[in-house]
């Protein structure tokens, strides 16, 4: 069985860094990111990974509008998506619920257990 990729896009460099030692090195995946929504796009458009880790809020295009551009090409409309983000109020979620993300994980996370945050989101078993 081969290794699953996800796909991370986020604008904070140093937490790409985290996100991809996490789940690499925990999870066993093979991790790709993209500093900004334009980038995202095009890797995922490029490589369709088994799952995208979105980061709501970035300055290009944010993670709302890229779900969107996402969920309206027919290569990529199938990817599980699973927001990062510090917006986690009970209106937000509802929000994202109700867009058909696979889940959302709260900023800042606990990174030892983000692989099994992903795992358990996806139905997933991480590989290590």
């Amino acid at each position: 069985m081969s290794a699953k990729r996800i796909l991370v896009i986020d604008d904070e460099k140093n937490l790409c860094s985290v996100i991809q030692a996490c789940l690499e090195y925990v999870g066993g995946w093979i991790v790709l990111s993209a500093p900004d929504g334009s980038q995202g796009l095009v890797l995922a458009e490029t490589h369709l990974p088994d799952a995208i880790l979105l980061d709501v809020m970035m300055p290009d295009i944010d993670g709302l509008t890229l779900f969107g551009l996402l969920q309206n090409n027919a290569a990529t409309r199938g990817i599980p998506v699973i927001f990062l983000t510090a917006k986690v109020q009970a209106m937000d979620l509802s929000q994202f619920a109700d867009l058909g993300v696979a889940g959302v994980i709260a900023k800042p996370f606990d990174p030892l257990s983000l692989a099994q945050q992903v795992a358990e989101i996806l139905g997933w078993e991480p590989l290590l």
